[in-house]
């Protein structure tokens, strides 16, 4: 550990931990391509602007090209290649740790059973820590747009297939068009259930999105967030009840919540108290990863290495993992840290 930037890419040299990526959003063009050839499937129309690009517009059509590349994944095999290639890439980065926002949803659309979805998640994990060292966890995310049924067949089915590497749940989807609280009773099962809860709030809407998510049962970590910069009672709410950002900037500002990363509230928010971390979200749709989010702290919101290692502390902290897991990166934190 030597505390200095990975030589030529821009990535600080510590340890990191991300919280926020939507695992069918972690394929690459080339991934979806080769999935699309051993499974027969005809690429969709429109899917590419390139060899390396999807091709999208504005957010509303990020999803729909989102779901195009996700109706290549077919299979048991797919989803574990899937997981073991973005894992692999996060390790390659520093990461340690990564909690992945996977849809039922998605394979339920094509056709693919729940128990098979599952077991190609598990076996890239457990082939990624074998591989890597680096622990991967799942969070069963709810589609909003797919309505509060949907949500709460999702929620109940997570809560009954109890597994140790499915830990958390979530919301997401279109988060203007489809407010959080009539997902109440979504959440309510997942929480019962002891899984941690968390939804995409304060993104393409803002702080009343935000104040709708923090009354739902169980959250205590809020997908993006970052809009609640536009109302200072609810800034000093969050840092307070020590509610936990899972900030993605490369995303707000290709999406174009925000114009650029100086205009970016997360310095804003961690300055007021705010618990923050990094994550890449869709990482090939906004050219993103999790080491180069770390870089963007770095040069663009002034963090030191220091700085980053509490960034992935606060990341561990929050995670949704088991305890003894939690200590053990924790542990393996401290010896990072000590290096610098």
């Amino acid at each position: 550990m030597t505390g200095t930037a990975a030589p030529d890419t821009g990535i600080p040299d510590v340890p990191k931990a991300e919280l926020h990526v939507h695992l069918e959003g972690t394929a690459r063009p080339a991934l979806i391509r080769r999935l699309a050839a051993r499974n027969g499937v005809a690429l969709p129309a429109g899917l590419f602007a390139d060899e390396e690009t999807f091709a999208w517009t504005d957010f509303l059509d990020f999803l729909t090209t989102y779901d195009l590349a996700a109706s290549v994944l077919r299979t048991a095999e797919d989803y574990r290649d899937l997981v073991h290639a973005y894992l692999s890439e996060c390790a390659a980065e520093g990461a340690i740790y990564v909690e992945m926002i996977a849809s039922p949803d998605h394979a339920r659309a094509v056709g693919l059973p729940e128990a098979e979805h599952r077991a190609g998640l598990f076996a890239g994990i457990d082939d990624a820590r074998t591989d890597h060292g680096i622990e991967g966890r799942i969070l069963v995310t709810a589609i909003r747009n797919l309505g509060v049924e949907a949500a709460e067949r999702t929620a109940r089915e997570a809560a009954a297939l109890a597994h140790p590497y499915v830990v958390g749940f979530n919301l997401a989807g279109d988060e203007a068009g489809f407010p959080p609280a009539p997902f109440a009773r979504a959440f309510q099962v997942a929480h019962d259930a002891g899984l941690g809860c968390t939804v995409h709030a304060g993104e393409h809407a803002g702080p009343a999105s935000i104040r709708e998510a923090l009354a739902l049962p169980g959250v205590r970590r809020l997908s993006h967030g970052v809009r609640a910069v536009e109302d200072p009672a609810l800034v000093a709410r969050l840092a307070e009840e020590r509610i936990v950002l899972e900030v993605c900037p490369t995303s707000n500002v290709v999406l174009g919540v925000y114009e650029d990363y100086a205009a970016h509230p997360f310095t804003r928010l961690r300055d007021a108290g705010v618990l923050v971390t990094l994550a890449s979200d869709d990482p090939p749709f906004f050219g993103a990863s999790i080491g180069g989010e770390y870089g963007v702290a770095r040069t663009h919101f002034g963090l030191q290495d220091d700085a980053l290692l509490d960034i992935t502390r606060t990341a561990l902290r929050a995670g949704f993992l088991d305890e003894t897991t939690r200590r053990d990166l924790l542990e393996r934190l401290g010896s990072a840290g000590s290096a610098l």
